[in-house]
């Protein structure tokens, strides 16, 4: 009995490790399956084309055509450098919402991608085909901050009105190298960083940047500004402005009114400067790079960087300086500077005694300016601020500023009415031109905005200081500017003046005055001589009557010439027409004379204008080839004398000799 319970017992036991080895196999089965399925789905994670470094997906200079599935985690997508266009962009891309940044430059993209993730932050676009901007695309990056567009066909009109209006994170936007004429309206006030270099961009209105009071970079390279097409108040809305890059445009002053709370980089290097104006740079306390180099630079006024405290990199190269006693005070300035600030390329061009010398470097010659100054000082008269002289009492209230060579303005304000050149004391009302001692001076208005100088000399001299002065209400408070020009000249063009203003302009010779230890040495000095003045005025451009009146008269001026080269060509044409007519009663008197000697021959008779000439022996009666045996006379045997036809046939005839051979 107890034999069978044992068996009993030992069978259920042997029932139970069954079932648990049973359970155990089942379950090191399904631990397989799930490890095949977890390499599985690796596989499917990171492309085959593709590099995967846990969140960055590489799969740029591939050559893809479109873009591979995606691992649902991507957070940064390199596509660039591939052939991916519009139709390689999957609408399931949008669905992917961990995605922060794509690059996707260097593609073939005709059109602005419609299915990105809303998540994005950062999108390059740059070196694609892009022409429009749709504010529908745009609206589905409501996160978007940064966004390049460089180097595509984007133009002013194919960026859709308020196209960023959905965008109110974007604080940088790069569209340089594309199609923009003008500055792209409706940009976000978000917006820090905007590039638009290298495109057609040639005016700037006043609205232009209305509401950016974030941007603080701006650059405008190798565009086509100039002073006149860029609105007064344009750069003084962007009060938090760091840095502006004007280069490569075609500015001869700094822009007025620039940013100067704020500003710590100006760029203008490049560009056509002839002057800078005092004042341009007043407030810029943080500005610490000032870059002028490449332009036509000759002086720079004094006080110009009164206000650079912070300046520690000034690069000037590339201008044709000119070291004289007119930038004693920048010499001064950056002695005073030591090695806080870094200069590069201030060289002196002229005068010749001082070329490719640094700047710095001009002590010695500096000294001789204080020499000069002390010297003067108990003589009579005196060099006012425009070169004028006026009597001892004024000259103690006027600063001596020597002016510099041609092609460099600098503008002069008097300090009290009554200081200043030309005197107001004289009375220019009626003249447009002046003689002087050994100078006659003549002005003339070309048109609204310039006057032709013209001047004779009865001596020769190193140069001539010019000098032209704006009346304004009040005639001592004008503004005066003056320019040296080359003593081989005769005329010069005032340019860029005021519509509808009378100028005063003079002029005074210089002589070389190298030999004196009172100038720095290849110095000019004033001659004794009183500068010659004329008067003018400038047209109204609303009023064009005038330059009307000037056309007429030079035309007035011209038309003797005209009559007597025109009488002339009426006298040769008569006498050419009468030789025609003689010419033609004789030829016909021959051919008359041809015709009747014709009729009275045995052979029938031609006329002349019957035969061909080229490269035959012509006969009044037959016209004979000397070659192998042809004779050609024309059908009509008798015509008028008349033009020949345009067309003529002709029968050709053998001729047989009486020796048998043909001719």
């Amino acid at each position: 009995m107890m034999a069978l319970e044992g068996i009993g017992e030992l069978r259920d036991l042997l029932f139970f490790l069954l079932l648990c080895l049973t359970l155990l196999a089942e379950l090191l089965e399904m631990t397989a399956a799930s490890a095949q399925g977890l390499d599985g789905e690796s596989d499917l994670v990171c492309p085959s084309v593709c590099r995967c470094d846990e969140d960055f997906i590489y799969c740029n200079d591939r050559g893809l055509s479109a873009i591979p599935p995606l691992p649902p985690s991507a957070t940064v997508l390199y596509l660039q450098n591939n052939h991916i266009d519009n139709a390689g962009l999957p609408r399931t891309l949008e669905h992917h919402m961990t995605v922060r940044v794509i690059y996707l430059y260097d593609n073939e993209l005709d059109d602005f991608p419609m299915h990105l993730p809303p998540s994005l932050r950062e999108l390059h676009l740059q070196d694609n085909n892009i022409r429009l901007l749709p504010r529908t695309a745009l609206a589905r990056l409501p996160l978007l901050e940064k966004l390049h567009l460089d180097d595509n066909s984007v133009s002013t009109v194919s960026i859709e009105d308020q196209a960023f209006a959905d965008n109110p994170r974007l604080r940088l936007l790069f569209l340089s190298r594309n199609h923009l004429s003008s500055i792209p309206s409706g940009l976000p006030a978000s917006l820090e960083e905007l590039r638009l270099d290298d495109n057609r961009i040639s005016t700037i209105p006043t609205h232009a940047f209305r509401g950016l009071s974030s941007l603080r970079r701006l650059v405008l390279d190798g565009n086509l500004l100039a002073n006149q097409r860029i609105a007064d108040d344009t750069f003084s809305r962007l009060s938090n402005l760091t840095e502006l890059s004007l280069v490569r445009n075609s500015l001869q002053t700094p822009p007025l009114n620039l940013p100067s709370a704020h500003l710590q980089r100006l760029s203008l290097q490049d560009n056509n400067l002839i002057h800078m104006p005092r004042g341009s740079l007043d407030g810029m306390r943080r500005l610490q790079r000032l870059d002028l180099s490449g332009n036509n630079l000759t002086t720079l006024p004094r006080g110009l960087f009164r206000d650079l405290e912070s300046l520690g990199q000034l690069l000037v190269r590339g201008n044709p300086w000119h070291c004289g006693c007119n930038l004693r005070w920048l010499h001064d300035w950056l002695e005073a500077k030591g090695n806080t600030i870094t200069v590069r390329g201030f060289i002196c061009q002229t005068p010749e005694r001082v070329r490719d010398m640094a700047l710095r470097d001009l002590t010695n010659q500096m000294d001789e300016c204080e020499l000069a100054a002390a010297g003067g000082a108990g003589v009579g008269t005196g060099v006012g601020v425009g070169g004028n002289r006026v009597s001892g009492g004024a000259a103690g209230v006027i600063s001596t500023t020597l002016s510099p060579p041609q092609g460099s303005l600098f503008t002069l304000r008097s300090k009290r009415p009554g200081v200043g050149l030309p005197e107001i004391g004289l009375d220019y009302t009626l003249s447009s031109s002046g003689v002087g001692k050994n100078l006659a001076l003549n002005v003339k208005p070309l048109s609204h905005d310039s006057i032709r100088v013209t001047w004779s000399v009865a001596q020769t001299s190193s140069s001539f200081r010019l000098s032209w002065l704006r009346l304004g209400t009040s005639s001592a408070m004008g503004s005066i500017t003056e320019t040296l020009v080359r003593g081989d000249r005769r005329e010069y063009l005032l340019t860029s003046l005021q519509p509808a203003s009378s100028y005063i302009i003079c002029m005074v010779p210089l002589v070389s005055n190298s030999g004196s230890r009172s100038s720095l040495p290849g110095e000019d000095t004033e001659s004794n001589e009183v500068p010659v003045c004329a008067r003018t005025e400038t047209s109204d451009p609303s009023h064009p009557d005038d330059d009307g009146e000037d056309e007429s008269s030079d035309k007035l001026t011209s038309l003797p010439l005209a009559g007597i080269i025109g009488g002339a060509t009426a006298i040769v044409s008569l006498a050419l027409i009468i030789g025609i007519f003689c010419w033609y009663g004789h030829r016909a008197g021959r051919f008359t004379s041809q015709d009747h000697y014709s009729h009275s021959s045995s052979r029938k008779s031609k006329h002349y204008d019957d035969y061909i000439e080229s490269g035959t022996k012509k006969d009044n009666t037959i016209l004979e080839i000397r070659s192998p045996g042809f004779q050609m006379t024309p059908m009509a045997t008798r015509q008028p004398l008349q033009p020949k036809p345009v067309r003529e046939d002709y029968i050709i005839h053998t001729i047989f000799p009486s020796n048998g051979t043909v001719h």
